[in-house]
């Protein structure tokens, strides 16, 4: 059941916040994209190994 709460709150939000997005004109610039490019690895990495950790501590 909370599986499905989750779902729905999810799909609500994208419904209401990708119009939001599109009406805002909100643009990025190339130096924009690529410093937060840089920062996406790292993260998936670290969080990957936290995952990692909290699985074989229990």
């Amino acid at each position: 059941m909370t599986v499905l709460i989750i779902l729905g709150i999810l799909f609500i939000s994208l419904v209401v916040i990708v119009p939001l997005i599109e009406r805002s004109n909100f643009q990025m610039s190339n130096e924009q994209m690529g410093k937060f490019g840089r920062w996406i690895l790292p993260l998936l990495v670290i969080s990957i190994i936290i995952q990692i950790i909290m699985y074989y501590s229990r």
